[in-house]
C-alpha cells in the first residue's frame, strides 16, 4: 500500500533526524543536561501522556527514543501505519524541546512554539460553552496567499481556535490576517515539528480535564478524539513526513483534510482529498461534526469569539469612552412589554464621525428588556454579557463593567462604517438570540452626549447598582432555599461538578450564584440544576444530604460526598478551569493561593501548573481546591479550618486586586485591621522558611491555630 509505505518512510525520517539531533546535543551538553518546555507541569506533555514517563535529561531523552523505535514496526496494517504516525510526534517534540535548551524562548513574534498550562487552561471554558467551536491545524503553503487568508479568516470569524504551521504563517502576514492567541489565530512555528506543539494541547486537555492517567495511550486516544474538536488542513504537496505527521493526527482521532491526492489514499472520515481549498472549511466541520453557531448581526466588521482578545492600541484608535475620565456606563433594565418598542435602536448625541480623532467620550449604553419571564434578578446577568459581547466585534476592545467601561474603536474597523447604532445592534442581537427564553422585545440606547450620560448614571444607575449591591452584598448561604449545580465543564471533565452557592461561585469565577439561577430559568434542563438544602448534615464543614445526592447523580457515581467549606474532608473537585488553586503549607501552618496567571514557585515548592496538575480532573485531593478568585474574601472560604485566617501568601498583583475585600472580611470575621499587609508574597518569600520568618514577624494568626493535618 503506496500509503503505508510513504509514512513508513515519513516516520523513519524524523526518527534519523531526531536520533541525530539528540546525539549532537549530548556531544554539547552532556547526558546529565536538564531539558524542559517552560511553564508546564508535564515535563514533556506528549511523551509523558503516551508512556508515563517524565523526560528531564538529554540522557533521559536519547532512552526515550527506543520508544519510537518500538512504535515504528513497519507491519503492512493501518493501525501500525498510525502508530508510527504517533512515534513521529513524540520525535517531533523531541526535536522541539532541544530548541529549548539553555534558550526559553527560541521563537521569535509571530511564531508561539510551546504553548503554556495557562492557555490550556483558559480555552476549557470557551471549548466547552461552544465559544470555542473547534481547533483547527492548518500546515503547509496555500496555492495562493489569498486562499490562505480566506480559509484562515473564514475559521476565525466562526470562532475556531487557528494553529499555523509552515508557510501559510507568512502567507497570512502577507495579506494583513491579525495574528496572535488572544485573536484565536497561533502561529507555532514554520518547521513541521512545530506540529508538536498543538499534539501537546490536546494531550494535556485529557490530563487536565479528563482525569487520564500518563501512561494510558488508549485512554488518551479515545478521549482526544471524543472530547477535542480539532482537525488538520494539509496544503499539497505533502511530503513524506507530512504525512506520516497527519497519521499521528488521526490517530489521535483528528481527520485530516488535503488538497493533495498524488500518492494519496483517502480513508473516508479520516484522510480526505478535497482538490478546492476553498471548501476546505465545509469539509473540515463535517467530518469533525463541528456545530457553528450561526448568528447574523447587521454590523459592517466581522463578529467572532476570535476577536475577544485584540488589543487596540492608542495610535490606532478613532474613538474611545474611558469610564476613568469621564462619565460611562452599560445598564439593563427591565421594563413592561408595552414600554418596549423591539429592535428599536436610539443613539442620543453624536455619532462618532462626529468626533476628532482620538476623542475620550462619554457613553452610556442602556438596553430595555420585556418578557413574560423576564425577572429583575437577570439584569446584572444580562449586563455581565455585554463585556463578550463587544469584545467579539473586530476592531473593538472593551474592558470592565459598569460604569467602569472602556471601550476602543479601532480605525480600520471606522473607516469600514462602523458607528454608535452598530453597538446596539449587538446588544440587541446577542441578548435576544441568548436569552429568547425569556426576553421577548430589547430596545437599545446609546448616549454619547455627555450631560445626559452624566445625569442618568447619577440619577439612575448609580443608585439602582447601589441596591443591588445591597442586596446580593446580604445573600449568604443561609439566606436561600436552594444551591445550584454546574456541569458546564463536563465535556471535558466527566466527573466534576461545581455546587454554586450565593457564597460560593464557580470556580471557573464566571457563575455567581445568581448566574446559576438565572441559567436554571433559562435552560431548565440545562446544567445548572436545583439542589435543595433541607437537610444539613454537618454545617461547620457544609454537607448536605441533597449536595451529596446531586454529586453522586451528576458525577455519574465517580463522587460520593463533597463539602462545600473544607479544603481537608471531601472538597469540591475541580475541572482545571479554576481561577486559583489553595493549597496546604506546612511550615506555617496555613494555605497559599496562587492563580493561573502566575508564573513563578510558590513557597509549597510548585508552580500553578505543577499544583494544577494533582488537582484537577474531576478528583477530589485533601489539602488542595480550585476556586474563584472572589470566594478568597467569602466568610465561607476553608470555614472548617478556620477560614481567611489561615491564609499567608499571594501573588502580588492578587493580593493587590483582592486587598479590599479580605481587608473587610478579616475585620468583620476577627476585628484584624489591615490583615493584608499580614499576608506575604513573591517579593517577600518564595520558600517556607522566608515565609515563617516573616509571618513570625508580623504575628501573623494562622502560626497559632490548631495543625491543619
Amino acid at each position: 500500500m503506496a500509503l503505508l509505505d510513504r509514512i513508513f518512510a515519513g516516520a523513519d525520517a524524523v526518527y534519523g533526524l531526531t536520533v541525530g539531533a539528540i546525539d549532537d546535543a549530548i556531544a554539547k551538553y552532556g547526558e546529565e543536561k536538564a531539558i524542559a518546555f517552560p511553564d508546564t507541569a508535564y515535563s514533556l506533555p506528549i511523551y509523558y501522556g503516551v508512556t508515563g514517563t517524565k523526560v528531564k535529561t538529554l540522557g533521559e531523552l536519547k532512552k526515550a527514543t527506543e520508544t519510537l523505535k518500538a512504535l515504528n514496526t513497519r507491519e503492512p496494517q493501518l493501525h501500525d501505519g498510525l502508530m508510527s504516525g504517533v512515534a513521529t510526534a513524540l520525535g517531533a517534540e523531541f526535536l522541539e524541546v532541544l530548541k529549548y535548551i539553555d534558550n526559553p524562548t527560541p521563537y521569535e513574534e509571530p511564531c508561539s512554539g510551546h504553548l503554556p498550562d495557562a492557555i490550556i487552561r483558559d480555552m476549557g471554558v470557551p471549548l466547552v460553552t461552544g465559544d470555542i467551536p473547534g481547533v483547527a491545524v492548518v500546515v503547509g503553503t496555500a496555492p495562493t496567499a489569498d486562499e490562505a487568508a480566506a480559509l484562515i479568516k473564514s475559521y476565525q470569524e466562526q470562532g475556531l481556535l487557528v494553529t499555523l504551521v509552515g508557510g501559510c504563517i507568512d502567507q497570512a502576514i502577507e495579506k494583513g490576517v491579525k495574528l496572535g492567541y488572544g485573536l484565536k489565530v497561533v502561529p507555532l512555528g514554520k518547521d513541521i515539528t512545530a506540529v508538536a506543539h498543538v499534539v501537546s494541547v490536546a494531550v494535556r486537555a485529557a490530563l487536565i480535564f479528563g482525569n487520564i492517567e500518563p501512561g494510558n495511550a488508549n485512554g488518551l486516544m479515545e478521549y482526544t478524539k471524543e472530547r477535542v474538536p480539532a482537525f488538520v488542513n494539509a496544503f499539497g504537496p505533502v511530503d513524506d513526513v507530512t504525512l506520516t505527521a497527519g497519521a499521528g493526527a488521526i490517530a489521535l482521532g483528528f481527520p485530516v483534510i488535503t488538497n493533495d491526492s498524488n500518492n494519496i489514499d483517502a480513508i473516508p472520515q479520516t484522510l480526505i482529498v478535497q482538490p478546492e481549498v476553498d471548501k476546505f472549511n465545509a469539509t473540515s466541520l463535517e467530518a469533525r461534526d463541528i456545530k457553528i453557531k450561526i448568528t447574523k448581526i447587521d454590523i459592517p466588521v466581522s463578529y467572532a469569539s476570535a476577536f475577544e482578545g485584540e488589543i487596540i492600541r492608542k495610535a490606532d484608535m478613532q474613538i474611545e469612552a474611558d469610564g476613568s475620565r469621564v462619565d460611562c456606563f452599560e445598564f439593563v433594565q427591565m421594563k413592561d412589554l408595552n414600554e418596549v418598542e423591539d429592535h428599536k435602536i436610539t443613539v442620543v448625541g453624536k455619532d462618532f464621525d462626529e468626533f476628532e480623532v482620538g476623542e475620550k467620550i462619554s457613553m452610556g449604553i442602556i438596553a430595555h428588556v420585556a418578557g413574560k419571564a423576564m425577572q429583575s434578578d437577570f439584569e446584572s446577568v444580562f449586563e455581565r454579557k455585554f463585556h463578550s459581547f463587544l469584545n467579539c466585534i473586530e476592531g473593538l476592545m472593551h474592558t470592565g463593567q459598569r460604569d467602569l467601561i472602556r471601550v476602543r474603536v479601532s480605525k480600520d474597523t471606522f473607516n469600514q462604517g462602523f458607528r454608535a447604532k452598530h453597538i446596539g445592534e449587538v446588544i440587541y442581537a446577542k441578548l435576544k438570540s441568548e436569552y429568547d427564553t425569556v426576553i421577548d422585545k430589547c430596545e437599545v440606547f446609546v448616549y454619547t452626549d455627555a450631560d445626559q450620560v452624566n445625569d442618568l448614571r447619577h440619577n439612575l444607575v448609580i443608585p439602582t447598582f447601589n441596591a443591588r449591591d445591597a442586596r446580593i452584598g446580604n445573600m449568604t448561604d443561609e439566606s436561600v432555599d436552594e444551591f445550584y449545580t454546574c456541569i458546564l465543564c463536563q465535556a471535558f471533565s466527566p466527573s466534576h461538578v461545581c455546587i454554586v452557592t450565593p457564597e460560593r461561585l464557580g470556580l471557573c469565577g464566571a457563575v455567581s450564584w445568581l448566574d446559576a439561577k438565572a441559567t436554571h430559568e433559562l435552560q431548565p434542563n440545562g446544567p445548572s440544576q436545583i439542589v435543595r438544602k433541607d437537610h444539613c448534615i454537618d454545617e461547620v464543614v457544609g454537607r448536605y444530604e441533597e449536595v451529596d445526592e446531586a454529586v453522586k447523580k451528576y458525577s455519574q457515581g465517580a463522587l460520593e460526598h463533597v463539602t462545600l467549606y473544607s479544603i481537608m474532608e471531601d472538597p469540591m473537585t475541580s475541572c482545571g478551569c479554576f481561577e486559583c488553586i489553595c493549597g496546604i503549607e506546612p511550615m506555617s501552618n496555613g494555605v497559599v493561593i496562587v492563580n493561573r496567571e502566575h508564573v513563578g514557585m510558590t513557597p509549597i515548592g510548585m508552580t500553578f501548573s505543577e499544583l494544577a496538575s494533582m488537582t484537577g480532573g474531576g478528583v477530589q485531593t485533601p489539602g488542595f481546591m480550585g476556586h474563584g478568585k472572589h470566594f478568597i474574601a467569602s466568610k465561607k472560604f476553608m470555614k472548617a479550618e478556620g477560614g481567611l485566617e489561615r491564609l499567608v501568601w499571594l501573588p502580588k498583583k492578587l493580593k493587590d486586586e483582592v486587598a479590599d475585600a479580605i481587608n473587610k472580611t478579616a475585620k468583620e470575621l476577627y476585628n484584624i485591621d489591615n490583615f493584608a499587609d499580614m499576608i506575604a508574597d513573591e517579593t517577600i518569600a518564595e520558600d517556607g522558611e522566608t515565609l515563617f520568618n516573616f509571618l513570625t514577624e508580623k504575628g501573623h494568626p494562622a502560626l497559632n491555630m490548631e495543625p491543619m493535618m
